[in-house]
């Protein structure tokens, strides 16, 4: 089943909270809510109050190899919206974005930012 906007963001928040060592907030502005690991960004919930689907997205971390592959292989992944667009892909809704597939780039995004914190950083993080 594919995610609509709002579900694609619920889904990508629930598995967010359920990793170890997250935190969330919104450092940035009101309408960008950030979820941390060791006080690292690995996911952005573009929370605007919109009926505009296009608006819905999400941005995670990605391996510049692995998001290349994502943004060719679906028309609702693109490079990151204002990050470095080599190492950051946003999802938006479309018919081949399913929730599994987005709680999978949540984690993955994860535990990206995660292999690489300081040994120090990672105590209760998987």
């Amino acid at each position: 089943m594919s995610a609509a906007g709002d579900r694609l963001q619920d889904t990508a928040r629930q598995a967010a909270l359920a990793l170890p060592d997250v935190s969330h907030g919104y450092p940035f502005t009101p309408g960008l809510d950030v979820y941390k690991v060791a006080g690292k960004v690995f996911l952005i919930v573009t929370d605007i109050v919109t009926d505009d689907p296009d608006e819905q997205i999400i941005t995670v971390k990605c391996e510049p190899e692995h998001a290349r592959t994502q943004v060719r292989g679906y028309a609702s992944i693109t490079p990151g919206r204002y990050l470095d667009k080599r190492h950051w892909i946003s999802l938006g809704p479309g018919a081949s974005i399913t929730e599994r597939l987005v709680a999978d780039a949540v984690e993955d995004s994860y535990d990206l930012v995660a292999e690489r914190l300081l040994r120090s950083d990672r105590a209760g993080v998987r």
